[in-house]
């Protein structure tokens, strides 16, 4: 049977990926975008302008199917690296979600994947973090984590209602196609073009964009009902992201700063980052994640859906040689 593929957050970094990779595999693919905004595939993908907290304005997203199944892929909601939770944020990722999933629900959605995070992951320290079926956000630290954690609740809740749905759980995603502001994509972008003064002692588990699209569709085709999937790959420190940068483009060894002290230069590097006008790339939060519990078991996700990610190394060459063409000037 003929699948259409709609994707919420369709001018986001994983969900842009997404749309790529379902043009490339030749489906046919409805993107959701807010109201003003541009469409990147404008000329083979179709587009909704909406918004997940307006139900009214999500309505043609599930019209004129023309007797395909509906498969949709959640990845809209606000990324943030602060600690508190906004009225804006529960809006959009806590009831943007619960919208779609109710829509879902009386549309006859035939699959509904929703990508959490493993930052909803319930904190434990000192073990390889596996799936779970129980999320809380008092269980987790960080804005953005507790808004993914009350989604994630809800989605299982319609699994519960008769809503086939699966979670996928990517770790902190870089990667090349970035149009949105990516943090991690900031952060190799600013050490290329000579903008990042130091590094920080630390490291996260780092993912390749590609490779979580591939493993997000994955899950729409081979997805349990009401499981969660993992979608990491391995820790790598912030000094070895920017030693692959810099054996890649070139550039300067950086000092490196441990946790304490950056956090001490918190308000400079906040106070410089206004006078800019560009958001931080440190902040308490995210040096905090630095330093937590990162070791993250994707065997489910290899096992079940046939998920394998890639070598760090590739992602940061496609990365910069992205940006090389999309930015000018760039190192060479």
């Amino acid at each position: 049977m003929k699948k259409l593929y709609v994707v919420t957050g369709a001018d986001g970094h994983l969900g842009s990926t997404l749309i790529r990779l379902l043009l490339e595999r030749g489906e046919r693919v409805r993107g959701l975008i807010l109201p003003g905004q541009t469409p990147l595939f404008a000329d083979r993908a179709e587009y909704v302008r909406g918004d997940v907290t307006n139900p009214q304005s999500l309505l043609p997203l599930f019209a004129d199917r023309e007797g395909a199944e509906l498969i949709l892929i959640h990845t809209a909601g606000i990324i943030s690296i602060a600690d508190k939770v906004t009225d804006d944020l529960v809006r959009v990722n806590v009831e943007g979600t619960k919208n779609l999933l109710a829509l879902s629900l009386g549309s006859g959605v035939k699959k509904f994947v929703y990508v959490s995070s493993v930052h909803a992951i319930p904190e434990q320290p000192l073990r390889v973090l596996s799936e779970t079926d129980s999320f809380s956000p008092d269980k987790v630290q960080g804005a953005y984590a507790k808004t993914k954690a009350m989604a994630t609740e809800a989605v299982l809740e319609y699994v519960g209602k008769g809503l086939n749905a699966v979670i996928v759980q990517p770790s902190g995603i870089l990667g090349p196609y970035d149009e949105s502001g990516n943090h991690l994509v900031q952060l190799v972008t600013d050490y290329v073009e000579n903008r990042l003064p130091a590094c920080v002692r630390g490291g996260y588990d780092f993912v390749d964009v590609r490779d979580v699209a591939a493993g997000t569709l994955a899950a729409a085709e081979k997805g349990k009902t009401g499981e969660c999937y993992i979608l990491s790959n391995r820790h790598y420190e912030i000094r070895e992201v920017l030693d692959i940068a810099r054996s890649v483009a070139g550039g300067r060894r950086l000092p490196v700063l441990p946790v304490w002290m950056a956090k001490l230069a918190l308000p400079l590097m906040e106070f410089i980052a206004k006078c800019k006008k560009k958001r931080p790339l440190y902040t308490k939060y995210s040096l905090y994640t630095l330093s937590s519990n990162d070791k993250f078991s994707h065997d489910k996700a290899s096992r079940e859906l046939g998920y394998r990610p890639r070598d760090l190394y590739e992602t940061i060459r496609d990365t910069i040689a992205w940006l090389k063409r999309k930015k000018s000037p760039l190192p060479a």
